[in-house]
C-alpha cells in the first residue's frame, strides 16, 4: 500500500507600508496587510514586516528609503524572500524601470 504526496507551492503574502495615499491604492487593490506609516516610523515597520518572514512580497513608499542607513538598504533591496519593492509617490523621482529592478535584484541585464 503505498502513499502519493502531493507538493503544494507555498503562496506568500503581500504586505504594504507608506504614506496614507499609497497605503489606500494597496487597500483598494486586496492588500489587507497595509500600515499607514513614514520616516523612522515607516523603517521600524518595513523590518517587522521584512523580519516576520510571513510576506514574499513587500510593497513600500519610495520616501521611507530616505530615513534607512546604507547597509539595511542594501539588505532589502537585494533580498529576493521577501522581495521589496519601493513604489515612488506622485510627483517623486523617476519610476525604476523594469530593467533596472531584474539587474538590481537578479544581477540580470535584460536591456539586451
Amino acid at each position: 500500500v503505498g502513499r502519493s504526496f502531493i507538493a503544494r507551492e507555498r503562496v506568500g503574502n503581500i504586505a504594504g507600508v507608506g504614506v496614507c495615499s499609497l497605503v489606500l491604492r494597496f487597500r483598494l487593490i486586496g492588500v489587507e496587510n497595509s500600515f499607514m506609516a513614514e520616516g523612522k516610523k515607516g523603517v521600524e515597520k518595513l523590518l517587522e514586516l521584512y523580519k516576520s518572514k510571513k510576506y514574499s512580497l513587500i510593497m513600500a513608499s519610495e520616501n521611507i528609503k530616505s530615513d534607512m542607513d546604507r547597509k539595511m538598504l542594501d539588505t532589502i533591496e537585494t533580498s529576493t524572500n521577501p522581495l521589496v519593492v519601493f513604489i515612488p509617490l506622485p510627483g517623486g523621482k523617476e519610476e525604476e524601470s523594469v530593467s533596472e529592478l531584474a539587474k538590481r535584484i537578479l544581477g540580470v541585464d535584460i536591456s539586451g
